[in-house]
């Protein structure tokens, strides 16, 4: 497997953070006006029996050498501080940048929030004749899969309409149309977690990652023969140029799927074993509203309406255009679990573009960043000393410090969603996708498990860990673990460790310096002599090829 992603810089922090109330602004004064800041005064709290030792002790990691790391650790009743070591320090977030991003998204766009898809017609209706044209148009919503469109088409035909003298144009302009983020990597973007962003776009599977689709090889009838290669859902819109053969039973699977930058076509490679399961990639669509709208058209086909331009176009649907039919999103309170347990890079930029869109009538990279901003700002965080400039964490640019994320952790408490968003963030040791998320391997059968609601983070050299604990004595403790600049193993197993060391923690401080040393011992390295990147720390969504979507 290869490994493209990001890298950080800083050091290695844990926070606790306490809640903060006020008066609600209104949402202009709120969003669009920084200078609500509030004031914050940080205490040194009482120690926590050995604590201090303790994280001196496994800080002292050699893996961190020539890396960077910083810790600092509050309480998050009082917000006083616990612990701390270079906390200050800027770093890479990778995707502890999620955790601005929804908790603006959620505090400006609110819970109850969904993203609509419409279908309008312009020119004159004659009985079961359209005498114009016929327009998709999408808000954004990232859970739309096939079935969505398919639901729309139904609707059209249920409406009466059979047939349309002129097109199916395809409306993305709620978004602008910057598709890709700033500094993301040129060979990343075949790849599902760096999709292209649109308004109207197709969800590949039922977790919702977004502008891609699903390519599912599996061997043929006998050894040398074509490996067995198809498109779910399956479309004309991307092309596969399959060059993978079937292997020996009992060989290795080598399938990989690769799509040349500015092509909408597939080249599959490799062997698949015969007899061997069929296994799944997913990749990423090209002009991904105009892949929404082609399964829009043979979804009408399939429904008796027939669209007599062959040609389907991107455009703007006029103000006159008459409505047929639309399809809501779930809320974004049921949307948030698959977007941060499964630490979703799309799911962070459509709502990125969408805050912009309602907040100051632009759904760009730009208005959005600005409005999460001024949030920040609101809540007590120092927004203009971190720079963001996407929303879900995959730039190299985006510069976030430990104490600016433990100010965020520490303020949403006090909001009357937290708890919705406390439980969407994933949870150590719970063996559930979509209860444990990225944690569901971690911290298993420790103080920590089934306690710590934290988000991962993960690039090249970069690893994050920042969130919630509740220690031996019953305190809540915030934390956040921001490390850049190492080499060969990942430092997730400390982030581990720090985070059961702080379940742990109290009077009774019953951490053993056998259960930290189990936990700090580093994953191996996989055998890939082209990169010392070891996969096992990255998001299970990040791995560039693999048939098998890895825990994470």
């Amino acid at each position: 497997m290869r490994f493209r992603l990001g890298r950080t810089s800083g050091s290695l922090a844990v926070a606790l953070v306490v809640g903060v109330s006020g008066a609600t602004p209104a949402l202009a004064d709120r969003y669009l006006a920084p200078g609500s800041e509030q004031a914050t005064t940080v205490a040194k709290a009482p120690t926590i029996t050995g604590l201090d030792d303790d994280l001196d002790q496994l800080l002292n990691d050699p893996r961190l050498n020539g890396g960077h790391a910083g810790v600092v650790v509050r309480n998050a009743t009082t917000g006083a501080i616990v612990y701390s070591r270079n906390g200050d320090k800027r770093f890479n977030p990778g995707s502890n940048e999620k955790l601005l991003t929804s908790a603006a998204a959620v505090d400006v766009l609110g819970l109850d929030y969904r993203f609509t898809t419409k279908v309008a017609f312009d020119g004159t209706r004659n009985g079961n004749t359209v005498i114009g044209n016929l327009y998709l148009k999408g808000t954004g919503d990232p859970t739309m899969q096939a079935a969505g469109y398919d639901e729309l088409a139904a609707k059209v035909a249920e409406a009466g309409i059979t047939v349309v003298k002129g097109s199916v144009i395809a409306d993305d302009t709620w978004f602008d149309n910057v598709r890709l983020g700033t500094e993301w990597a040129w060979d990343d973007q075949p790849f599902a977690y760096a999709a292209q962003i649109s308004a109207l776009t197709v969800a590949a599977n039922d977790v919702f990652d977004t502008g891609a689709i699903r390519v599912d090889s599996g061997p043929g009838a006998a050894v040398g023969d074509p490996a067995a290669v198809t498109l779910v859902p399956a479309t004309n819109y991307v092309k596969i140029e399959n060059r993978a053969v079937t292997g020996p039973a009992g060989s290795a699977r080598t399938i990989a799927v690769d799509r040349p930058n500015g092509t909408n076509t597939l080249v599959v490679t490799g062997s698949a074993p015969l007899g061997g399961a069929v296994g799944s990639n997913l990749r990423t669509v090209s002009g991904p509203a105009s892949y929404a709208a082609a399964l829009f058209r043979a979804a009408l086909v399939s429904h008796g309406v027939k669209v007599k331009k062959l040609r389907t176009s991107v455009g703007e649907t006029p103000g006159s255009a008459t409505q047929v039919a639309v399809k809501e999103s779930m809320p974004l309170s049921q949307l948030l679990p698959k977007f941060l347990k499964l630490s979703n890079n799309g799911h962070a930029e459509i709502l990125t573009k969408a805050m912009g869109r309602k907040v100051k009538n632009q759904g760009t990279w730009s208005a959005g960043l600005q409005v999460s901003s001024s949030f920040l700002s609101s809540v007590g965080v120092d927004a203009p000393n971190l720079r963001m400039v996407d929303g879900a964490g995959l730039s190299r640019q985006d510069l976030v410090t430990p104490e600016q994320i433990t100010a965020l952790l520490r303020a949403v408490q006090s909001k009357p969603w937290f708890s919705t968003w406390y439980d969407a963030l994933p949870i150590a040791g719970n063996p559930d996708p979509l209860i444990g998320g990225t944690l569901r391997s971690r911290m298993v059968n420790t103080a920590a498990a089934g306690n710590v609601h934290a988000k991962t983070g993960s690039l090249t050299s970069v690893s994050a860990l920042s969130g919630y604990v509740t220690n031996a004595d019953g305190q809540k403790l915030t934390f956040s673990i921001l490390t850049k600049d190492f080499l060969g193993a990942s430092p997730k197993s400390l982030e581990d460790a720090i985070a059961v060391t702080l379940a742990n923690s109290g009077a009774s401080h019953a951490v053993t310096k056998r259960d930290l040393a189990k936990l700090r011992k580093p994953r191996q390295l996989r055998n890939d002599p082209t990169t010392r990147v070891d996969e096992s720390s990255l998001e299970c969504s990040w791995i560039k090829e693999s048939s098998v979507k890895q825990p994470c």
